[in-house]
């Protein structure tokens, strides 16, 4: 399952930021996420939104990887704080000790960074939902394994999985590796659920044998998904397991009486016993009890409705 919108809030706030001074950085900031489509520009733009608006030209946004463009003639990029600084050199002004600060409270770095080196970084909080820790004890009470699926750094991904007791984790992952992630399980044999929200898990979510999009997500994460939780609450979830579980077997039961039923019926119907004990069922008697078979199929159908 995916983090972001999935076991958290969606709704991230900045609770940190270093700009290199004297400069216009805030306002690049703010101008190349006011364009993009990922779900932490949202939090990025209303932290900086008293800062002037940009002309920006050349915009390119990659899935799971950024977002390049132009601002006055020069790029500028936007990523997650280890894809830069494996391609960027690290500002002399960046204070390290509060980044690495940020990194063990396990939020979520985002950094801006022009052709040489990286010249502002925001740090970023996302709120787990409350039902978060009791839809995954639920999930795993029906014995079905968990694992997080995230684009966002091994510490963050580790504090989430430690506070809602999911054992398995994958940090750091482009929307192909989410892919290929599932694949490998599948290839194993297993059968995979995924539960994303964004644009970045379609492709997960087309790969899966099962695929459940939030209902505050992204249309093209619904559009994918097989099903959608309208409310967001991952607590629906395991309802959502349990009563097709229940659904299935009332299918079974239904079959099974209804081909004992006939198998049994049609023969006494037909005159099966008149030889043998001179017994012959009454074609009146024989339509009554094929519509009470009827009722006491749709009977039990109903029986679903009633349990929680």
């Amino acid at each position: 399952m995916d983090k972001t919108g999935t076991l958290t809030m969606g709704h991230p706030g900045v609770v940190g930021c270093w700009f290199a001074e004297e400069s216009p950085y805030r306002s690049i900031f703010f101008s190349l996420e006011k364009t993009s489509s990922h779900p932490l520009a949202g939090a990025v733009c209303e932290y900086l939104k008293r800062e002037p608006l940009l002309a920006v030209s050349k915009f390119s946004e990659t899935p799971g990887q950024g977002i390049t463009a132009q601002v006055n003639g020069h790029c500028y990029e936007i990523g997650s704080w280890e894809r830069l600084t494996s391609q960027r050199k690290l500002s002399s002004a960046l204070p390290l000790h509060q980044v690495e600060d940020w990194m063990q409270q396990a939020y979520t770095l985002v950094a801006l960074a022009d052709e040489m080196e990286i010249v502002a970084v925001l740090a970023l909080a996302d709120e787990l939902k409350s039902t978060s820790v009791r839809a995954v004890a639920r999930l795993h009470e029906l014995g079905i394994r968990t694992c997080i699926l995230t684009g966002d750094t091994e510490a963050t991904a580790a504090a989430v999985a430690r506070k809602v007791g999911i054992e398995d984790y994958e940090a750091g992952l482009l929307p192909a590796d989410k892919v290929a992630y599932i694949e490998r399980l599948q290839v194993e044999g297993h059968c995979v659920a995924m539960v994303g929200d964004g644009i970045n898990d379609s492709a997960a979510l087309a790969q899966a044998d099962l695929s459940v999009a939030m209902g505050r997500g992204s249309d093209i994460a619904m559009e994918t998904a097989m099903m959608t939780l309208v409310s967001s609450d991952l607590i629906r979830l395991p309802d959502a397991i349990r009563l097709s579980q229940r659904t299935v077997r009332t299918i079974r039961q239904n079959l099974f009486w209804a081909f004992f039923y006939n198998v049994v019926s049609i023969p006494i119907a037909a005159g099966l016993l008149y030889p043998l004990c001179g017994f012959m069922l009454n074609p009146m008697v024989a339509g009554a009890a094929m519509a009470l078979s009827s009722v006491s199929v749709v009977t039990n159908s109903l029986r679903s409705g009633y349990k929680r």
